[in-house]
């Protein structure tokens, strides 16, 4: 038994790396525990298809992080330490069946008139979403991204009842409720603009029809336009090297390999003193335990099987998880050439039948079905950042948002899914056959250039990391009843949990998924 760490902090994504840089930076000495052979959570990068070529193998957009308050905490820091981010000015964009398609720039103006060209009135309409959107940014983003029970958000919130008037406040919350849906269709006539956004809803784990997904969009919108899709040059890892970096500068450590079988608990107060690890060591924190995980492995792992409080008991048993997600990665001899011009460029291009097409999708994911025609995000690494393969090569990284976590059947009704729904070699390699033809489809001579291909399952996610229960990406599902103050539980109070000293943050708590590292960044605030 040693004391090693004022706090311990258990797994190693985007959330517990902040926390842990956060913590370091105010003088406390932090341990990071990672169960696997290597740190990153959701970041990981290999070259997984042929050698010279270097794959993020899940993450590999960084907007949300490079907008947040963590990055701008720590961005001289990490910065200093090797981190750098290629940018493209055509964020993302969509591509029809048709071979229709519209791009997003780094540029309104220009935005504005693309979407004019596609329909007359529909650039107004644009520059008037985010006119209006502008103003409520300061609301959005505090709720988005700061601790919910607080009183600095109790202050807020009561300002802006005073400063808007009850009612327009109300009207303000009940007008964040609406649909991707509803705003796209009778905001914008353009049925491309339709399939341009659409898609973008499914990366917050909702769909076009769910509630806020609205709302969602618009803040998207807005984030491609200011700040693109970057990602990190030489792959993400690097990310990884600059906090491991940071972290032992500041006399942190980090330990992989170092699986947390059990969190120990004062026999007196109750208050958690630290942790076993399966190896049966076990490691005293002075004053906190963090843990970056779900609440199934948290719960139903790593905490002794006394009885629970009664809401979290319930809380875990109504915890549910959303649709998994699906990776396809290519090695290719060639960029690739692009029927629609100007597509070359784009960071992030969906496919897509349109808006229709993506609710369908999603519904049939939904209910354990293989999509028919899946909403495909293809990203093109290499044309931002050329060292991601030897010259004159080319990598895409596609990601597949709406795959089933359980497959029940095939929509198409053409493959065969194994009885007890679980993923099998030959049922990921067919369904990324029916990904690739819609792919060629829109490139000249896609099959001569393909080298390699490499796939991931949503049960091979899994498999990389504990935490992608049946391959959702979001740490749960991320529907408007399981988020904000409700999220994980509704009896959840920010990132405390029942144990004192024992705190719990990741895609699982608010506010919820992707690499902004916000219940990090929150939590290091509230402990430090």
């Amino acid at each position: 038994m040693s004391t090693a760490a004022d706090h311990i902090i258990v797994g190693s994504g985007i959330n517990a790396l902040v926390a842990a840089a956060l913590l370091g930076r105010k003088g406390h000495r932090v341990l990071v525990l990672e169960r696997n052979e290597r740190i990153g959570g959701c970041i990981r990068t290999e070259a997984i298809t042929e050698p010279g070529f270097v794959h993020d193998v899940l993450a590999t957009t960084f907007v949300l992080f490079i907008t947040s308050p963590a990055y701008a905490a720590l961005a001289e820091d990490l910065g200093k330490r090797g981190l750098e981010f290629a940018h493209a000015a055509t964020p993302s964009g969509v591509l029809l069946p048709d071979g229709r398609a519209a791009v997003i720039r780094m540029d309104r103006a220009a935005n504005a008139a693309a979407f004019d060209a596609l329909a007359e009135g529909d650039g107004a309409a644009y520059l008037a979403d985010l006119d209006r959107l502008g103003p409520d940014l300061g609301l959005i983003f505090s709720l988005l991204g700061g601790q919910l029970w607080s009183w600095p958000t109790a202050k807020l919130l009561a300002r802006e009842a005073w400063r808007r008037g009850l009612r327009n406040f109300a009207g303000f919350f009940g007008e964040a409720l609406g649909t991707a849906r509803g705003w796209l269709e009778q905001g914008f006539r353009s049925e491309v603009i339709h399939a341009l956004y659409a898609p973008w809803v499914l990366h917050t784990g909702l769909g076009p029809e769910s509630a806020y997904s609205a709302q969602m969009a618009k803040v998207i919108a807005f984030a491609l336009e200011a700040a693109g899709a970057p990602i990190v040059k030489g792959g993400a890892a690097n990310l990884l090297a600059a906090f491991e970096k940071l972290i032992a500068d500041q006399g942190g450590t980090i330990r992989t390999g170092a699986d947390v079988d059990k969190i120990l608990l004062d026999a007196t107060t109750g208050a958690a003193r630290g942790v076993r690890l399966a190896s049966g060591e076990e490691v005293l924190a002075r004053k906190a335990v963090t843990c970056s995980v779900t609440p199934g492995q948290l719960y139903g792992r790593l905490l002794p099987s006394a009885a629970l409080p009664a809401p979290v008991a319930e809380g875990v048993k109504q915890y549910r998880h959303g649709k998994g997600n699906m990776q396809i990665h290519y090695a290719l001899s060639a960029p690739p050439r692009w029927r629609t011009p100007g597509l070359e460029g784009v960071a992030l291009l969906h496919l897509t039948p349109g808006l229709d097409g993506v609710s369908r999708a999603a519904n049939e994911a939904e209910r354990g079905l293989l999509p028919a025609v899946p909403t495909i995000c293809v990203g093109q690494p290499s044309a931002l950042d050329p060292s991601r393969c030897p010259p004159g090569r080319a990598i895409l990284w596609l990601q597949l948002p709406e795959a089933p976590r359980h497959p029940k059947g095939d929509a198409a009704g053409l493959l065969a899914v194994p009885a007890d729904g679980q993923w099998t070699e030959a049922l990921r390699e067919a369904y990324a056959d029916r990904v690739e033809a819609i792919l060629a489809a829109h490139i000249d001579g896609f099959s001569d250039t393909v080298l390699r291909r490499r796939a991931y399952s949503p049960a091979d996610l899994q498999a990389l990391n504990i935490n992608l229960e049946g391959g959702d990406p979001y740490g749960g599902f991320c529907g408007l009843d399981q988020f904000f103050l409700w999220r994980p539980f509704k009896s959840s109070v920010n990132h405390r949990t029942h144990v004192a000293r024992l705190y719990h943050i990741g895609a699982s708590t608010h506010p919820g998924p992707g690499l902004g590292a916000g219940s990090g960044f929150l939590l290091a605030k509230e402990i430090g």
